[in-house]
């Protein structure tokens, strides 16, 4: 720490000013400095730093094709996906610059449809690694209409402002990412009941004007809102919305809607086997369960696809966070060195395409190859772990 003391029987060792010209001197360290002059350098500081972001004020930290760049390290396969993103995240930067200069740019919210294990959540938390802003990642099926069990939409705020360590203005400029956003599509006609559907519809009504861009009120502690907690204002306009969630049975529904035609004996059903969200329109969505303003919060809507045998062997080997090379570095700490055949690799990845859970299938298949050898570290005496494809077949067997 500096210790700052105060004599008048000094020299100032900058200007070399005596006692006589002096009032007060101050000591920092083993310098002595008077007042005039520790006021000329902080003034030279805040010219300094003024100048240098008056360098940085239009100049974005990157470009989207570094983004994807960075993204493509984590994330196998959904190029369409990581270019979408990527360029929204560039305009997001861009519209805080503009906004800054009185040039209103309108946001465009994210909405990723995907299965289960195709890379949804993956993309908000590589995001969250390169981001020089805050990100929240939340979810949403924890959500009730206000007054009800559950958390308020206006959480998801909350919890923004909680990762810009309560820098409102940071805060405001931030993303968040609503995972599971299909939980609160509304309760389909053939299931209603005489209660309200607090926890779909009511969300969704919830969350427009949060989409939209207004003034809300929140706690600065996640919860219900009490009278006594201190309450902050956070507008969100300049907050940029991405969410994600698999919506089982989309692709039926936008099967049916394709095969609508005429009767017909040349009429041709499509194949039901292929993926159809890159034909999803509004409509589909509307069917799904989600109400018109909700809908047209979010105009950019990305499916992504199932991944391919290639993309699940790239995922298990070769990614920055590949599945493989993290179990490796896990027993590497304990000094085993793990290796695995080819065929073993081949096998374990047919086992992950049945399971049809995409990445997901191929973590649950790799901890339960570990988790065995994991507890029973202290019997490899060879210090060396090598997985055959006999050991794949008897753990497919427990499966």
């Amino acid at each position: 720490m500096l210790k700052i003391t105060i004599k008048t029987s000094l020299i100032c060792s900058f200007c070399h000013a005596n006692k006589k010209d002096l009032i007060q001197v101050l000591r920092i360290d083993n310098e002595w400095v008077c007042k005039n002059c520790l006021i000329n350098i902080l003034y030279i500081y805040k010219i300094y730093i003024n100048f240098k972001h008056d360098q940085n004020e239009n100049k974005l930290f990157v470009t989207p094709n570094k983004i994807k760049d960075y993204l493509d390290q984590y994330i196998i396969g959904q190029e369409e996906a990581k270019q979408i993103v990527s360029v929204s995240i560039y305009n997001h930067y861009k519209r805080l610059l503009l906004y800054e200069k009185n040039i209103e740019v309108n946001k465009g919210n994210i909405l990723l449809i995907g299965n289960t294990g195709t890379g949804k959540t993956m993309l908000a938390k590589s995001m969250a690694r390169l981001l020089k802003i805050p990100l929240a990642i939340v979810d949403a099926t924890s959500f009730t209409e206000a007054g009800y069990v559950g958390d308020d939409v206006e959480s998801i705020l909350t919890k923004l402002l909680q990762q810009a360590h309560f820098d409102l203005k940071l805060a405001e400029q931030g993303i968040i990412f609503i995972d599971e956003i299909d939980k609160i599509a509304k309760t389909s006609i053939q299931n209603t009941s005489r209660t309200r559907d607090v926890s779909g519809e009511g969300v969704q009504q919830a969350l427009l004007k949060i989409l939209e861009g207004s003034h809300v009120n929140i706690s600065t502690q996640c919860g219900r809102k009490h009278p006594d907690q201190p309450m902050v204002s956070i507008n969100t306009q300049k907050i940029l919305f991405i969410s994600g969630g698999t919506f089982a049975g989309l692709d039926e529904i936008v099967y049916n809607r394709l095969n609508v035609s005429p009767i017909g004996f040349h009429n041709k059903r499509k194949d039901k086997n292929k993926e159809y969200l890159n034909d999803l329109q509004s409509e589909d969505l509307i069917t799904f369960g989600f109400i018109p303003e909700f809908i047209g919060r979010w105009p950019i809507i990305c499916p992504l696809h199932n991944l391919t045998e290639k993309e699940y062997k790239e995922i298990l080997l070769s990614s920055n966070n590949s599945i493989l090379k993290q179990y490796k570095n896990s027993f590497k700490w304990d000094h085993i060195y793990v290796s695995m055949t080819k065929q073993a690799i081949e096998l374990i990845i047919k086992q992950a395409i049945k399971l049809n859970l995409g990445a997901r299938g191929l973590h649950a298949i790799c901890y339960k190859l570990f988790h065995k050898y994991t507890f029973y570290l202290e019997a490899f005496q060879k210090k060396h772990i090598q997985i055959t494809q006999q050991v794949i077949k008897e753990l497919i067997e427990t499966i």
